[in-house]
């Protein structure tokens, strides 16, 4: 079988998220260890950090495995979902697995996966389980899926684990309040592993804490020991002046990462990295931590983050999809209030529409288009929240890239354009 021949059975064979929803997962780790003692317990065998969160988390786990390369260690990063090849789950030292790797993994296994009959990310999971051992890396950066408690990467002991921030995100499934996805969350901190949560919340703080209490964890509210006393937007940047509340001593970084929105996300990693040199990961200092966060993207391909695809016309696109995200964004893109904007967005059925497209600009541009997933919300239904949120200035499209060459043809040199509202739509933009 060929590359494509084994993506395709996967996606076939086994439920995966962005094409069965709800459906497709497995709430109970059963599959998995019962998966990965099949593999000879892989995630076993490494050092490995553990990182949930509603946003923030993969751009975090990237920041991170950035630094663990720069201090010169062999580092895994396992992320999802991937934007344009399946194989950007999984890295080592910022470089895709390879293609024979993913071929031959599926081929040794298959008969025990369809035995089996796992989710599509559990079989990620082992996967990428199995590459971090085969290559004997010395950390392992480990996102979780959707939520903690009973996600598929769940079963490692890491060193370390690091929770970014709480938001209201698929609800019907990991609850319906902070303190409920709080909990899910929560899931992840391991019996003594310290835990650093990224961005403190009045409803989550104490959900936290108890659990930590209870795990004998030490914990870290990063906001709490860190400040950003200082932020300068500069043109593929941000310049961020971090102040220790402890030592009272001032770090100068320079992110390539550039949304607005990695304040918190900074904080809780240059956190964790302290912990980490604390915990005897000798070979960090100051200058791998200053190469690793202005060399993200170069480092570990990181797509999709306030991403500028275009100057003139500024255009950007972006992953955030829920409430909490387009806050966020929304302080960013009102930066930009002097040009004029142009919004190409497509959403899951699953968004509450009310507190992300209900919080832009009544007065901008819009194009709507669907994506490649029956999660996507249609045209007509776009068109209703248009009009109910007040928004006159709309069409739709069948694609996201027939939107943004509408765009593109309205939008005048010194004008904005945002493009996103779901990972997916972000995903199937030509030349990302």
């Amino acid at each position: 079988m060929t590359y494509q021949d084994i993506v395709s059975y996967l996606y076939a064979q086994l439920p995966a998220f962005q094409y069965s929803g709800k459906k497709a997962l497995k709430p109970s780790l059963k599959n998995i260890k019962s998966f990965c003692e099949y593999l000879g317990n892989p995630h076993l065998k490494f050092k490995s950090i553990h990182v949930a969160g509603t946003n923030g988390k993969g751009s975090s786990s990237h920041m991170l495995a950035s630094i663990l390369q720069e201090a010169g260690y062999k580092t895994g990063l396992y992320t999802s979902p991937h934007l344009k090849d399946f194989r950007e789950r999984f890295r080592i030292n910022g470089q895709m697995a390879s293609e024979s790797f993913v071929i031959d993994f599926v081929e040794k296994h298959r008969k025990y996966i369809e035995f089996l009959k796992p989710s599509f990310f559990e079989v990620t999971v082992g996967m990428a389980f199995e590459l971090f051992a085969k290559n004997e890396v010395d950390f392992a950066v480990i996102e979780t899926g959707l939520g903690g408690r009973l996600d598929s990467t769940n079963i490692i002991t890491p060193i370390l684990s690091l929770i970014t921030n709480i938001g209201l995100d698929h609800t019907e499934i990991l609850g319906d309040t902070l303190e409920k996805i709080a909990y899910e969350k929560a899931g992840i901190i391991k019996q003594g592993v310290p835990v650093v949560i990224s961005e403190s919340q009045n409803e989550t703080k104490p959900i936290f804490e108890e659990i930590a209490k209870l795990k004998n964890s030490p914990i870290f509210f990063a906001q709490e020991l860190l400040k950003v006393v200082e932020i300068e937007q500069q043109q593929s940047q941000t310049k961020y002046l971090v102040k220790s509340n402890l030592d009272k001593v001032t770090y100068t970084y320079f992110l390539d990462l550039i949304g607005y929105y990695q304040r918190e996300n900074l904080l809780g990693v240059v956190k964790v990295v302290e912990i980490l040199k604390d915990c005897n990961v000798n070979n960090i200092n100051i200058a791998s931590i200053q190469k690793g966060l202005s060399n993200v993207k170069k480092n570990t391909g990181l797509k999709g983050r306030w991403q500028v695809l275009k100057d003139f016309p500024l255009m950007v696109c972006d992953t955030g999809h829920n409430s909490h995200a387009f806050s966020t964004l929304n302080q960013q893109i009102s930066s930009y209030s002097s040009k004029r904007c142009h919004f190409v967005l497509g959403f899951s059925k699953d968004k509450d529409l009310t507190s992300t497209l209900g919080i832009l600009p009544k007065d901008a541009s819009y194009y709507f288009t669907p994506f490649n997933s029956f999660r996507a919300i249609g045209t007509n239904e776009m068109i209703r929240y248009a009009i109910e949120f007040n928004i006159t200035r709309y069409t739709v499209y069948t694609n996201v890239n027939e939107a943004i060459q509408a765009a593109l043809a309205e939008a005048g040199k010194e004008d904005f354009i945002f493009i996103g509202g779901s990972t997916y739509l972000v995903a199937e933009i030509e030349n990302l």
